[in-house]
């Protein structure tokens, strides 16, 4: 195994950052192109808004498991570089959608969803890989310091840096970065977005180092992973809390930017300055979730994964039920439920990613999170379409409401398993006192 050094544990994390910078930024200049590029009107945003980004979804679906296996087989390093490669070149081709669309007579809208799914093909073979890759290198420094223990204490802090530094790159987005199309436009942003992937595949490749051993079988081993599931009922609450809570900020990003900036004609405002205000509450939640990550990371090791996946889920379940109170999202109001729902994410995201890698084995690490992927990519399918649906029918509130209701509930299977856990514990008590 190759020595991981502090280097790459520091490109690790800046690569955390690049990627989530990047995905962040896809996401929320969507609404705005369509909106002032394309002159997308209000009455069918939600839907269509939501419908791209289910596109990109499936992409990942089809997509994630694989990419997985193949970093099993192949190395994580190759899939990160030409991933951050073909998101760079389509980000670069996405602002002349319009054109194309004229050019070709099949719409600029057509084009968009060609280029935003080949985009998202290319940061689902990145952003898995951080957590596939934080989770290796925890393992190297045990076998470094022949602790077997070691990698069960260094996986939450690492992957909880690696976490600190995807909140900072949101939190920079929403706060600066989106500043930048009121000042210089649309399409100069999305060349800039387009920069930070090429600078994520020159950096994965020339500084990155690969350290899991590499595997030799032919598919990806669906059979071995349904039954470590049906064993670990630790590791399916980890799939369900996937499923529900991938999808959150994603529902935030999206939904909450549309909705302020189809309110702007509300308030009198222009759609630009609505986005970049609306980008200042997206990155107050990005930095609840940059201020508490770590603190996330030691309540993982000291209360436990499954009480730290039920804490954070309550915690994000709150704040999305309490955005159904809020009527203008440009108001002040916003940032209580903001709040929680900041502080509760950083959870949903970090214990279950943990506990899925204490669950894996070694050889087959890649795809097991790359299931565990799906399943996520399967949750922000799902709510997306549903959410987009509520926002035309019911309401912008709606899909946040939803959501809400979604984290509860897994915060219920939790708190079931906690309980029977200190049942059987109390039980085995018993017995010894006998």
């Amino acid at each position: 195994m190759k020595q991981v050094e502090a280097r790459h544990h520091n490109t690790l994390y800046l690569l955390a950052a690049l990627s989530m910078i990047f995905m962040t930024m896809a996401l929320a200049l969507q609404p705005l192109y369509l909106r002032k590029v394309l002159g997308l009107a209000r009455d069918n945003a939600g839907f269509v808004n939501a419908n791209i980004q289910v596109i990109t979804e499936l992409v990942d679906l089809l997509s994630v498991a694989y990419l997985g296996y193949l970093s099993d087989r192949i190395g994580r390093i190759p899939v990160v570089y030409y991933g951050f490669i073909l998101a760079g070149i389509s980000a670069l081709l996405l602002p002349f959608s319009l054109e194309l669309g004229v050019m070709t007579g099949l719409g600029g809208l057509t084009f968009v969803y060609l280029f935003r799914s080949s985009m998202s093909l290319g940061t689902t073979a990145v952003w898995p890989q951080i957590a596939t890759l934080a989770g290796d290198f925890a393992d190297g420094a045990a076998s470094m310091r022949h602790d077997s223990a070691e990698a069960y204490r260094l996986r939450p802090r690492l992957l909880a840096k690696a976490g600190f530094m995807m909140a900072f790159g949101a939190t920079l987005v929403y706060t600066v970065l989106m500043q930048i199309p009121q000042q210089a436009g649309v399409v100069v942003a999305m060349a800039l977005m387009a920069g930070f992937a090429f600078a994520g595949g020159w950096i994965a490749r020339c500084f990155l180092v690969d350290v899991a051993p590499k595997v030799r079988v032919d598919r990806i081993p669906l059979r071995a992973i349904l039954q470590l599931l049906r064993q670990e009922e630790k590791l399916r609450l980890s799939f369900y809390s996937a499923f529900t809570s991938r999808n959150d900020m994603v529902i935030i990003g999206l939904f909450l930017m549309t909705w302020a900036i189809y309110f702007a004609d509300v308030l009198g405002v222009s759609h630009v300055q609505a986005a970049a205000q609306a980008g200042m509450v997206i990155g107050f939640i990005g930095l609840m979730v940059l201020l508490t990550v770590n603190i996330w990371g030691e309540l993982i090791l000291r209360l436990g994964r499954v009480p730290a996946m039920v804490l954070g889920l309550f915690l994000s379940g709150a704040g999305f039920a309490g955005m159904g109170f809020i009527v203008n999202p440009l108001g002040g109001w916003v940032f209580v439920p903001a709040f929680l729902v900041g502080v509760g994410q950083a959870g949903c995201l970090l214990a279950p990613q943990v506990t899925t890698m204490d669950l894996a084995p070694v050889a087959m690490r890649g795809s097991v999170l790359g299931v565990f992927n799906t399943v996520g990519c399967l949750g922000i399918i799902f709510f997306l379409q549903a959410g987009g649906l509520l926002f035309d029918w019911l309401g912008p509130n709606a899909p946040f409401v939803f959501t809400g209701i979604a984290n509860f509930i897994i915060m219920f299977y939790g708190l079931l398993l906690l309980r029977k856990k200190t049942a059987q514990s109390s039980g085995a008590r018993i017995l010894e006192e006998v």
